[in-house]
Formats: structure tokens, C-alpha cells, sequence
């Protein structure tokens, strides 16, 4: 095996190597750097990476170095930049649903009761596209991140569509089930696509041929959270029965019913490594759950209301929770200890993100704002997001942490760009020299 090249993967940090194999086939390999932070010390790090992989020979140290101090810089990047209102897009005619990013961070999408989704250019706050078709509420929507160039969406009209991005003809209408559509995702491959129902089921579903290749069936209530695991291999599955599932992607099997809340799931998310996924629930409680054996590792207590949203960092070292108690909360996911409250809201937190660097925290709330926090000490750095006449019930970060998107029930989305300048969502350096089709992968010069 000869080592090709080097790619960087900014978020969570890590190195990808290309190699050669005998055949002259190429494959690669992945070298996570999950606990990277501008304090390390990098020539620590650089000789135990080149010690532990046979790939790297002492010649490559010099550029290993390099890029692992590129990958510093960027979580280095918007540490102490605020936000300004850039546009107020009036973006439909009734109340919005949600909104996402591409990977990109180029273009963003917004669904709405209008029965619509629209597709906007980041930079201009210019309408691209509107996506018409469905016949009553588009609830879900996302991106085939990190490629960017379909768009799925879900509608309380029972199907959902696919759409070219680029000039939104529809590719298909998947038909099936039998009540509304709440949630929905691309695996990472762009390949299938999982829908999540009030019928109490989930479908998995080929993006090529629009065939329906699973029904999840096991639920005995609404499904209203899902997510794939990082290889695609699996998916969960969060339902007001109470209960969480996991379920094998190629053959539709249940693998492991996580059960232990005392009310509804309201949100799922797996981590970055795939060995541990969170439920947010309405008993109050956050629980960490071990994939392997489906067993609960941590029970987080704290919120005095329901918990709405859960989230996990890029790395999967932190997760935050965000309640209708008006607070948000910060918990070590190894030890489930509560690093920090975040106080400030008048209203429910609905919403609730890090930034691609970890260090900083968005919430959106009932109480017409979104604010910015501190991770590690939980202050309010910025009411970034006054202005808005209803609830923020959506919010997110493009890829670099540089730009912001809340949407409202006052009809409008609203575009907040950072007041420092930051580096490109792929950087600047000279032997950057393309994005490959895997979105956030950096090729360099050997």
C-alpha cells in the first residue's frame, strides 16, 4: 500500500488518507481527532499519529503538521465574533415550518404551511426556487448533504417528494403512508431516504426508483424523530409510545427497543462515532444509550418542563438539551454531568445547535428571540436575534459557523452574518485545492 494523498475533514476534526493498493484500486482511512483543541500539543500528536499508522513515514511529519494545525485554526474560527441582522426574507405567505442548510452553507431551504418550499442563496437572501406540488403543510425538509443537489420534503399530505435542486423538477412522490409526515432524512450516501409518520411506522425508501424498500413497524404511537447512524447502517427511530428503536438499514430489523422515559420521545440523535444515540422526552429527562447493547448509560435530569430538543456536538464529547422551561443545558456525555444551565429565555426553547467549532450554542424560543451562549460557562454572549414578531421555532449554522438562519411563525426568515471575518467553508491556504464530492473532505498536495 503507497499513501496517496491527505484530506481534511474539518468538522468533527480528523485526517482522511488516500492510498494505493497493489491492484492499483485506491481506498481510504480515517484518523478521528476528536479530542483536538488549540491547547494540544501538536508535536505530541504528530508523532503519535505517524507511530501508530504504517501509512505515514516520518517524511510525511512536515505536512501532517500542517494540516493538523489547519484543522486548529478553523476551531479557532468566530470564537468571538457577534451577529448582525443581514435579511428579512419574507418568505411565504403563512407561517414557516422549518429550515436547513446545504453543506455548503451556500443555499438554504424553508417549508411552510403555504404548502411550499422555497430554495435561497445564502449570500443575497435571493429566491432560487419554489418547490409547489404537495397539497397541505410541508413539515419536514432536508438536503442530500454533503452533495446538496436534492432536496426531500415531507407534508401532512402523506407523501414526500424529491426534488432537483438545481432546478427543482420533482424526481419522485413517494406514497405510503397512511397519515402525516413529521420528520424524514437522506442517509449519508444520498441513497435512501427514511420517513417518519403519525401512522406509527417509518418507510425507507431508494431515491433512484422511489420504490419502498422497509416499513419500520413496532411503534405503537406517532413516529416523530429519526436519524441514520454515520455509516447509514442503522436508524432510530423516537415515537410518543414512549420508546426509541433501532433499526437495521439493510434488512428493516428492529435490533434494540430502548425503553426506560415516561413520556413522549420529542427528539433522537446519534453521535458522531455511532456507538451512542440521545432521547429528549416530555418526562422531563434526557437519556444517553449505549447502541451496542441498547441499555441506558446515563439518565439527565435537571429541566423542570419538558425537554424539546436534544443535541450533540461535532464530536460527540457534549450534548445540550433544550426545554419548555425556558433553559437550556449542557451535559459531559461520558460522565452525564451538567456542565452548565443556560438562563435568559422568557419563553419554551423549541431549537437548539452548536456551532460546527463546538464553543458556542444557538437557541430559538417562543419568546420571539435566539440567543448565543458560551459552552463552557453558559453566559449569554448575544441576544443575536431580536426583531422577530412571533416564535423562532427553527434556527441552524452553515457549515462554517459564520452564518445563522431562524425561521418564524411571523412568516419571515430571517439571515445573521458574523461581524468578524472568518475563513471560506473550506478554507484559504494555498495547497487547498478542491472540494471533494464527499462535502467536507479537503484534498492537499503530496
Amino acid at each position: 500500500m503507497k499513501l496517496k494523498r491527505f484530506l481534511l475533514r474539518y468538522y468533527p476534526p480528523g485526517v482522511i488518507l488516500e492510498y494505493e493498493m497493489r491492484d492499483k484500486t485506491r481506498e481510504t482511512k480515517e484518523i478521528d481527532l476528536l479530542h483536538l483543541t488549540p491547547e494540544t500539543d501538536v508535536e505530541v500528536l504528530v508523532n503519535q499519529v505517524t507511530f501508530e499508522e504504517p501509512l505515514i513515514s516520518e517524511n510525511r511529519k512536515p505536512q501532517l503538521r500542517r494540516l493538523i494545525y489547519k484543522l486548529i485554526e478553523k476551531l479557532e474560527s468566530n470564537e468571538n465574533s457577534d451577529y448582525y441582522l443581514f435579511k428579512i426574507l419574507r418568505a411565504h405567505i403563512l407561517p414557516l415550518t422549518n429550515c436547513a442548510f446545504n453543506k455548503q452553507g451556500d443555499k438554504f431551504i424553508t417549508g411552510s404551511y403555504d404548502r411550499t418550499c422555497k430554495i435561497w442563496r445564502t449570500e443575497t437572501g435571493e429566491e432560487l426556487l419554489t418547490l409547489e406540488g404537495h397539497r397541505n403543510v410541508v413539515y419536514a425538509i432536508a438536503f442530500n448533504n454533503p452533495w446538496g443537489d436534492k432536496i426531500i420534503t415531507g407534508s401532512f399530505d402523506k407523501t414526500c417528494k424529491i426534488w432537483n435542486a438545481e432546478n427543482g423538477d420533482l424526481f419522485h412522490t413517494y406514497r405510503g403512508h397512511a397519515t402525516e409526515i413529521v420528520c424524514l432524512s437522506f442517509n449519508p450516501h444520498g441513497s435512501t431516504v427514511a420517513t417518519g409518520s403519525m401512522d406509527n411506522t417509518a418507510r425507507l425508501w431508494d431515491v433512484n426508483t422511489g420504490e419502498c424498500l422497509h416499513t419500520l413497524l413496532g411503534h405503537t404511537a406517532e413516529i416523530v424523530s429519526l436519524n441514520f447512524d454515520t455509516n447509514g447502517q442503522k436508524i432510530i427511530t423516537g415515537s410518543f409510545d414512549h420508546t426509541v428503536k433501532l433499526w437495521d438499514v439493510k434488512t428493516g430489523r428492529c435490533i434494540h427497543t430502548l425503553a426506560g422515559h415516561n413520556g413522549e420521545i420529542s427528539s433522537t440523535q446519534f453521535n458522531y462515532q455511532s456507538d451512542l444515540c440521545i432521547s429528549g422526552s416530555i418526562d422531563r429527562t434526557c437519556k444517553v444509550w449505549d447502541v451496542g447493547s441498547g441499555q441506558c448509560v446515563h439518565t439527565l435530569r435537571g429541566h423542570n418542563d419538558e425537554i424539546l430538543d436534544v443535541c450533540y456536538n461535532a464530536t460527540g464529547s457534549k450534548l445540550v438539551t433544550a426545554s419548555a422551561d425556558g433553559t437550556s443545558r449542557v451535559f459531559n456525555t461520558m460522565t452525564g454531568a451538567c456542565q452548565s444551565i443556560l438562563i435568559g429565555h422568557e419563553g419554551e426553547i423549541s431549537k437548539v445547535a452548536f456551532n460546527p467549532q463546538g464553543v458556542r450554542i444557538l437557541t430559538a424560543s417562543s419568546d420571539k428571540t435566539a440567543r448565543l451562549w458560551d459552552v463552557e460557562t453558559g453566559d449569554c454572549l448575544q441576544v443575536i436575534l431580536e426583531g422577530h414578531t412571533d416564535e423562532i421555532f427553527s434556527c441552524a449554522f452553515n457549515y462554517s459557523g459564520d452564518t445563522v438562519i431562524t425561521g418564524s411563525k411571523d412568516n419571515t426568515c430571517r439571515i445573521w452574518k458574523c461581524t468578524l471575518p472568518v475563513y471560506g467553508p473550506f478554507g484559504c491556504q494555498a495547497d487547498i485545492r478542491r472540494l471533494e464530492s464527499t462535502g467536507d473532505l479537503i484534498k492537499t498536495r503530496m
